[in-house]
């Protein structure tokens, strides 16, 4: 990469629209965090996601404060966007058409994971920025990169069972014989 620096009169533009655009990403992601446990609630899977969703709606509150902190102020007609995007998202056909299929929690846990590690990369940056700007605390955002690591871990393993209870054979793995199966030979 080349060396370039962003003039001083534009940095605090390009951080409002790099925050605003991480916290509609929040806003969206916290909505489906809580459908996410509703529709998992009475199960293990429930559980965890009912405790990540607690914990997604804390990061989108720190995040607010953090901008705050940093002069940027959230934009009400991106927040609108995040939830308009969300909700379509919730449409997405799923090969059934009354009830939620299997693959429903495959695809949901994903977005959801993908949605986590977004949020660990927002938080990286801004403790890189920490190292210049006294408005923010290091050491706090390296707890809050640590802890959207744990989430993402915790949401792997929930979809790597999700996949297997969709798509498995109940034997342990797609193929059967479990993850680290030879697939069939030609024969």
């Amino acid at each position: 990469m080349t060396e370039h620096r962003t003039p001083p009169e534009d940095r605090q533009r390009l951080l409002a629209v790099y925050l605003n655009d991480h916290y509609a990403g929040a806003t969206a992601g916290r909505a489906r965090f809580a459908r996410a446990a509703r529709s998992h609630r009475g199960t293990d899977a429930g559980t965890v996601l009912a405790r990540l969703s607690e914990e997604v709606a804390e990061d989108r509150r720190t995040l607010l404060a953090t901008m705050r902190a940093v002069d940027v102020e959230p934009e009400r007609g991106l927040q609108a966007v995040g939830r308009v995007v969300e909700a379509a998202g919730a449409l997405k056909g799923n090969g059934r058409l009354v009830r939620r299929s299997p693959l429903s929690s495959v695809v949901e846990l994903e977005l959801l994971h993908l949605g986590v590690l977004g949020k660990a990369a927002v938080w990286r940056a801004l403790r890189e920025l920490a190292l210049d700007d006294e408005r923010l605390d290091a050491d706090a955002l390296q707890e809050l990169v640590q802890r959207a690591e744990r989430q993402a871990a915790e949401l792997e393993h929930l979809r790597r069972s999700a996949v297997v209870e969709a798509l498995g054979t109940g034997r342990g793995g797609v193929h059967g014989g479990g993850p680290t199966a030879v697939p069939p030979q030609a024969g």
